[in-house]
Formats: structure tokens, C-alpha cells, sequence
């Protein structure tokens, strides 16, 4: 197994989202050990920073020799650095070990509070960044650098072109600060020829360490032996997940989530065992077999933050009726329904926490015990579906599962119809996982057989 290690020169965030603890989330993220030599420790959150303490120049010089002469870099990057002395330290370190260095030339904190002094600024252009092999500023860094004013996809090219002229391998000028409704624009500028990188803008509150991200992810892709533009091109795209699906913390602007797939990794393998813990319940139920109706039953969960039907985990094949029993007819696969994707994925839209669903047998007595169970019970009249949605495949029942809601005034645990030409009346069990939706029809499965 080849171990990639990476080392981030930079501030520490008490906050967790931005410097080393960005950093290292985005190590971990593309499978690289992550290492650290702290230039300074901030009093930060959401809102502000309350207080820069600087490490000695000596201390962050032992801390670089610590990690090179024993673990070794693929690649480093730096961040906060603060002030001359810290960048002349780190600049000689550089030729010392060699170092593939990615410079994210960091000034100002998300706040507005100053992370490098004025007068370290000529260090950081001069001392520093004519040998890195990839600087990253944003707009206003890049502004800083070359005492330019950026507009426009000209004016970050031209900068650009001299930031490169320092002596650095390759330039990337983040676009996100620039004026732009849909689409956000980085420029790559290596070996005299210009990358578009063109991605979506997405609107969040969730941008703290975005910066120290990104240049993380660049490092962590140069260690993994990616080329520098298919590195910046990864790192860009990745950075937009990492906004998307930011962590809303704090009363300022939250920090973005590098480890998000990782989390939508280890969020889908609960989901499939509680869906099979799901399955279970239902299949060692022999009442249940009373609620299965002609077309079948199919139960269940999406992960957190679903987005679409292969985030959604069901049945493959549905449950059937075997010997008087329920029995699957397939194991539990994401993307094997998309019909309770639909449900699940519609009820989600009103609230995130109820990640499950189930469909089963409609009958008025059915209906009664729900509501003597305590159940609250919401319907929806296909008669009343409109004409324009009619006409599109498959937004039938996400049209009928919001009216539903819409109409009780809340997530309801039943919502049931009575049918239309070519469809059978049905019952739709709702819930905040996949055992409590199982768990449900289970009392409502033994209550029938009593009556």
C-alpha cells in the first residue's frame, strides 16, 4: 500500500474550518496522510477572529525538519504565514528538502481580519513564491500581487501571466469573488497556455476555508502524482461538493465540508444496514403479508443529503408473498426503486430528517387502524392531478406526496390515495428511518389480523 503524505505550513482555526484543520479533512478526503507545521494559532469562529498567537520562526523550522528527515513530503503547501521571518524560515526549508510546494498566498481572514502583515508581503512575493510550483490567490490576492484590478476573465488572465512571470511553475486565480449569476470561472496559467475551469455557482453561507481547501486539495492531488492540470481541475470540481454540502454552523459563514463524500460513503452503509434491519422486521412478520399489495411492497432510507434515486436504498425486485409469508425478492441496492426514491426524495424537499418510506395495501379498514393507532394520515385525490403534470413521466407521484403534505400542514406517517385508471389505490408509510417505517407497518399488521 503506497502512503501519500502531505504537509500543510499554516494557522491553526479554533473553529475547524479553514488553516491545518481544513487542511488535514482535505488530506484525509483523497487518501493522504496529512502532516503539519503550525505558523500560528488563531481565537477564531463563524463571526471573527478574537486573537493571533505567532510561533517563533525557530519552532516552525523544527516542526518542518521533524516531518522531512524522518516521514517525508510528496508535496506541501502553506497558508497563513504572517509575517517576513516565518516565509524566509519556509522559503529556505524549501531548497533545503526540496519540497513541491503549493503556495496559497492567504492575507485576509473570511471576517476581514489581516493574516499576513503589509510588510511580509514582498517576502511572501519575492522570497516565496518563485519557487513554488503552484500559487493560488483569489481575486483580491491576486490584486495584492500585481497591483492589478480584476474585472473580468482578461484581467485574471493578465494577472496571471505576471504572477507566473515571478518564477512560479503555475498560476490558478480563483474566479468566486468575481461577478457571475450562474457559473464560476478558474483560470490555470501553466506552461504559457490558459484552462478555463468552468463549474456551477453555488449560493451558501458555508465558505469559510474555502481557500486553504481548495490549495489543500491541489496538494494532495500533486502527492498523489497528478499531473498540475488534472489536479486543479479535481480540486476545483471537488471544491464545489465541499460548498454545497457545507456545515451549517455558527451565526457567521460556516465552514465547507471536504469530507462529504466520505460522510455520504460511511452514510450509505448505515443506510443499507438499517434498510436490511428493515427487510428483517418485515420478513419475520407473517401479518404482513395481509398488507402487500398487487404490485408489491417496497421499503426505503435515503443517506443524508440524497440527491437523487442511486442515493436511495430499496429492495431490488420488491417483497413478495411466498408460502403466506413476506419475502424479498431481491437484497438491499441503492438505486433499485425509483418510485420510493420519488416518495422519500419529495418528502425530504419539506424535511430532511424523514429519509424513509414504504408502500402497501390500501383498504378503508387499513386506514382506520392507522388512525387508531395514533397515526396521522394525510391523502391526496389523483382526480385532481393537473393536466402539465400528467404529462411528465414520473411527476405524478412527487405532485401527490406534496399535496398531501402541503394540504395536513406537516410530515404526516400515512399518506394514502384511492387510485386512477391503471392505478391501484395505495398506501404510502413515511418515517425518519427505514426501521421505524418497518416498525409501523408491523402494528398495523397485527392489528388487522385481530379484527
Amino acid at each position: 500500500m503506497n502512503i501519500y503524505r502531505a504537509l500543510t505550513i499554516a494557522g491553526s482555526d479554533s473553529g475547524g474550518g479553514a488553516g491545518i484543520q481544513a487542511d488535514l479533512k482535505t488530506f484525509a478526503a483523497f487518501g493522504v496522510h496529512g502532516m503539519t507545521a503550525i505558523t500560528a494559532i488563531t481565537a477564531q469562529n463563524t463571526v471573527d477572529v478574537l486573537d493571533i498567537f505567532v510561533l517563533p520562526p525557530k519552532i516552525v523550522e523544527l516542526q518542518i525538519d521533524a516531518v522531512a528527515s524522518d516521514i517525508g513530503v510528496d508535496a506541501a503547501k502553506t497558508g497563513m504565514l504572517y509575517n517576513k521571518e516565518i516565509i524566509e524560515t519556509v522559503s529556505r526549508k524549501i531548497d533545503e528538502y526540496n519540497l513541491k510546494i503549493i503556495v496559497d498566498p492567504v492575507m485576509i481572514a473570511k471576517s476581514g481580519v489581516k493574516l499576513l502583515l503589509d510588510e511580509a508581503i514582498r517576502a511572501l512575493k519575492y522570497s516565496l513564491i518563485p519557487k513554488a510550483l503552484i500559487v493560488t490567490p483569489n481575486i483580491s490576492e491576486a490584486e495584492v500581487l500585481t497591483g492589478l484590478k480584476i474585472r473580468n476573465i482578461d484581467d485574471m488572465k493578465k494577472a496571471a501571466e505576471e504572477i507566473c512571470d515571478l518564477g512560479v511553475e503555475a498560476v490558478v486565480i480563483k474566479g468566486g469573488h468575481l461577478e457571475g449569476k450562474y457559473e464560476v470561472i478558474d483560470i490555470l496559467y501553466y506552461k504559457r497556455k490558459f484552462y478555463e475551469i468552468r463549474k456551477e455557482r453555488v449560493e451558501s453561507r458555508c465558505t469559510h476555508g474555502t481557500g486553504c481547501t481548495f490549495s489543500a486539495a491541489i496538494t494532495a492531488l500533486i502527492a498523489r502524482g497528478k499531473s498540475i492540470p488534472e489536479a486543479v481541475e479535481m480540486a476545483s470540481k471537488f471544491m464545489n461538493r465541499a460548498i454545497k454540502f457545507g456545515i451549517r454552523v455558527g451565526e457567521g459563514h460556516g465552514p465547507v465540508n471536504p469530507m462529504i463524500e466520505l460522510y455520504r460513503k460511511s452514510s450509505k452503509y448505515e443506510c443499507w444496514n438499517r434498510v436490511h434491519e428493515a427487510l428483517k422486521i418485515i420478513e419475520n412478520t407473517h401479518e404482513i403479508s395481509k398488507l402487500i399489495p398487487e404490485v408489491r411492497m417496497n421499503i426505503g432510507e435515503a443517506i443524508e443529503n440524497a440527491e437523487n434515486e442511486n442515493d436511495v436504498c430499496a429492495i431490488d425486485g420488491r417483497i413478495s408473498i411466498v408460502n403466506g409469508r413476506p419475502r424479498a425478492v431481491g437484497c438491499p441496492v441503492f438505486g433499485a426503486s425509483s418510485h420510493v426514491a420519488r416518495i422519500i426524495l419529495t418528502v425530504m424537499k419539506f424535511n430532511s430528517k424523514f429519509r424513509a418510506a414504504a408502500n402497501m395495501r390500501y383498504s378503508r379498514k387499513i386506514i382506520e387502524i392507522c388512525k387508531e393507532l395514533g397515526y396521522r394520515v394525510a391523502f391526496f385525490d389523483r382526480g385532481k392531478e393537473p393536466e402539465h403534470v400528467k404529462k411528465i413521466e414520473g411527476a405524478s407521484l412527487p405532485w401527490g406526496i406534496s399535496k398531501a403534505i402541503n394540504d395536513y400542514g406537516d410530515i404526516p406517517d400515512i399518506i394514502y390515495d384511492l387510485g386512477d385508471v391503471g392505478k391501484e389505490p395505495m398506501i404510502r408509510v413515511l418515517g425518519k428511518n427505514s426501521v421505524e417505517v418497518a416498525n409501523k407497518i408491523r402494528r398495523i399488521a397485527k392489528k388487522l389480523v385481530k379484527i
